[in-house]
């Protein structure tokens, strides 16, 4: 463990480069196609990927393919004003969320489920080999247990070898990028060559049925993408920038149901807000007004932060991804930072706030429809719940 960290330590060492010169790295990099062929990704070193791993030179990380998961059943605004009638006296302030429709995962269809769904079709539309995957990383808000990690479930269900390492965190919105940032320890520090990454929630099986705020702006989804081990040459992931403020954690919550605060008597008794929205102790609730102050206030300087970490101007950055909140504030944050319309990604008009998945999904967009291309350096930050927050550069 203390390895790990060290590594991590190295890697965000230089203000000036991408990564430190010391690393663990195979003696025979593999020949690699980031995000373009991934059937081309390298295979895994051996039983033990770390053993014969050098002090030599920088390995890369690279995002090698990205494929998303959306639940079967499609709630569209027109679903939702039927629902909710009332909306319909506000519909000019929703509409500049830019959700148009949203997918809702079922009743007992878990996050697990969704992240099941989404690995299978990145190993079939890729046609990446299963056994070649060293590492399973799973950010999941909604585990299936206490205790099995559900990372370890989805190993056995996704037919990954036994070799590999598995394990949960818990993050929301920041979710994708600290996975990232997780992934490209992993590369460095253990000599995996290939990490998957899926990010996977069912929200709105926390919301009230009769919170109408909750249910217009998030959807349920999962994605999977999988960041591979190339040599210090080709595309890269970082530097890393991330942010904490605890002092936050009641902005966005579920206070009761956990070992906190366990359900009792009171925990479902409706709590109204001052504008009409309805929840309760064991329900999602969000603070929207303080949820838009403080990404006013933090992601600018955060976005500046990691610029200023790898020697970077605004104007070197040819696609800036931030997590898909919603549309109204991640414009009013592009207008504050000073963003070109044309370098700004928007992607949630058909699948809503997905959590930690926005932005894969917005990446996985970008590819297919010609947005993003190889060369190409692009932004992402991700900022939400815990207050959490985190940006990195990925070179394609």
């Amino acid at each position: 463990m203390l390895r790990f960290y060290w590594d991590i330590a190295l890697s965000t060492w230089s203000p000036n480069r991408f990564d430190a010169k010391l690393r663990f790295t195979p003696n025979k990099p593999p020949r690699f196609l980031p995000f373009r062929n991934p059937k081309n990704a390298p295979k895994s070193n051996s039983r033990y990927p770390n053993k014969s791993c050098t002090f030599e030179r920088l390995m890369s990380a690279a995002i090698s393919a990205i494929s998303f998961y959306l639940p079967e059943r499609v709630f569209t605004n027109e679903d939702y004003y039927r629902t909710f009638p009332e909306a319909l006296n506000g519909k000019t302030s929703l509409e500049k969320v830019g959700v148009k429709k949203r997918h809702i995962a079922r009743p007992d269809e878990t996050a697990s489920d969704l992240a099941l769904a989404a690995g299978e079709k990145l190993f079939a539309e890729h046609g990446i080999d299963r056994s070649s995957i060293d590492f399973l990383v799973l950010c999941i808000n909604e585990p299936d247990y206490y205790t099995p990690t559900t990372a370890c479930v989805l190993q056995e269900k996704l037919g990954l070898p036994k070799h590999c390492g598995a394990f949960d965190y818990n993050l929301g919105c920041s979710g994708f990028v600290y996975g990232l940032g997780i992934a490209t320890g992993l590369l460095h520090s253990m000599g995996a060559r290939n990490i998957l990454l899926i990010t996977t929630s069912v929200l709105s099986h926390t919301f009230h049925e009769r919170d109408r705020s909750s249910w217009f702006v998030f959807g349920d989804g999962a994605a999977a993408t999988l960041i591979t081990a190339g040599n210090g040459n080709e595309p890269g992931i970082g530097p890393f920038v991330y942010g904490t403020d605890g002092k936050g954690e009641g902005k966005i919550i579920v206070r009761d149901g956990g070992a906190r605060n366990p359900i009792k008597a009171d925990s479902h008794d409706i709590i109204k807000d001052e504008y009409g929205n309805i929840t309760s102790r064991a329900n999602f609730y969000m603070d929207g007004t303080g949820i838009l102050l403080f990404t006013l206030k933090t992601v600018p300087a955060l976005v500046q932060q990691v610029l200023d970490k790898a020697n970077l101007q605004l104007a070197d950055i040819d696609l800036f991804v931030f997590h898909q909140a919603n549309a109204y504030m991640n414009d009013t944050i592009r207008k504050k930072i000073g963003i070109p319309e044309e370098n700004f990604v928007h992607c949630i008009e058909n699948t809503g706030n997905t959590v930690a998945s926005t932005i894969p999904i917005a990446l996985y967009e970008c590819r297919q429809n010609g947005r993003l291309k190889p060369g190409m350096r692009v932004l992402v930050a991700g900022f939400g719940t815990g207050l959490s927050w985190a940006a990195t550069i990925i070179r394609f």
